[in-house]
């Protein structure tokens, strides 16, 4: 586990589950617009909050890219569920704004309704086609602009799936906190 401590906001990158932790207020969904189960992240999410997610979720729906709306979390260990629709690669431009708007918006969601603590899947990288690296500077970068300006969001953690797109979110993290000026 990488952290780092940003003003008052502590950030972590951790390899694990999504659907799986417990210790976080919130998680953040990689929703499909219609909002319903699918694979990687909603597939996760949906299948352990069970039915009653769905349910929730479906007045809710369509959202459009960079958009985020929030929920209970149902069978989950958490209070809520953040979802949100990150671009498709290469379709939905520009891609790099669209995926910090979800970064953005969630966490203005998240102060909204006062949570301590949320922790963000790798958004469009899956079957949306995002490239790891590139998406790991764009959620970083904008997570880190805001955490000056958040007043109840303690921490906020990054859950990757795997070895390799943890390695790409240290590599970018390690950059953005040599940036000069940061």
């Amino acid at each position: 586990m990488k952290r780092v401590k940003i003003g008052s906001v502590v950030l972590e990158l951790v390899q694990g589950n999504i659907a799986n932790q417990p210790e976080m207020e919130a998680v953040v969904n990689a929703a499909n617009a219609m909002l319903a189960s699918g694979g990687g992240v909603a597939g996760a999410i949906h299948s352990a909050a069970g039915p009653g997610l769905y349910e929730e979720c479906r007045p809710l729906a369509p959202i459009r890219p960079g958009q985020a709306v929030i929920t209970g979390a149902h069978g989950l260990p958490n209070r809520y569920v953040i979802h949100t629709l990150g671009p498709v690669y290469g379709k939905d431009k520009p891609e790099d704004k669209i995926l910090a708007e979800c970064y953005r918006n969630s966490l203005k969601l998240a102060e909204e309704k006062r949570i301590a603590s949320l922790a963000f899947p790798a958004i469009s990288t899956g079957i949306f086609g995002y490239p790891v690296r590139d998406a790991a500077r764009v959620a970083l970068n904008t997570v880190i602009a805001m955490a000056p300006q958040l007043k109840y969001v303690q921490k906020i953690r990054f859950v990757l799936y795997s070895d390799s797109d943890l390695k790409a979110h240290e590599e970018a993290l390690e950059a953005l906190m040599n940036t000069p000026g940061l």
